[in-house]
């Protein structure tokens, strides 16, 4: 069964709604970004178990038209193949979890929006350039 609903932990919950408001970055937006920085770290995450204080997202709000590009790339930082129900919500929801914890802390060493934005394109810049 394809699940189309993702609950964050409320961890994972307040640092979105602190980003939030902090760059005007919709929680959404924030969570695509997350998913990126955790993906780049080699190491297999953790699942998380979400609880009732979290945020819930529609699997469209998160992915949109690029759902086929999220599993693909959680599919190969895990190396073999996932089902439906361990890439949506679980391993979704782990990257998640650990990315939003690796945008607040980008964020906390910018100190604003401007620069935060700048140290973003700096690790995009240098994945694009390692491969």
């Amino acid at each position: 069964m394809i699940s189309f609903r993702l609950k964050t932990t409320a961890e994972t919950a307040d640092i979105l709604k602190a980003l939030h408001n902090a760059t005007g970055i919709t929680p959404n937006i924030l969570s695509r970004i997350a998913i990126s920085l955790s993906l780049n770290i080699k190491a297999i995450t953790e699942l998380v178990e979400s609880d009732n204080k979290g945020i819930e997202f529609n699997r469209h709000t998160l992915t949109g038209e690029h759902d086929m590009v999220y599993k693909a790339l959680i599919k190969q930082h895990y190396g073999n193949d996932i089902s439906e129900k361990d890439y949506f919500p679980d391993l979704f929801n782990a990257h998640l979890a650990r990315g939003v914890k690796l945008l607040e802390q980008e964020y906390r060493y910018a100190g604003n929006y401007d620069k935060l934005l700048d140290i973003l394109l700096g690790i995009s810049l240098d994945n694009f350039e390692e491969n």
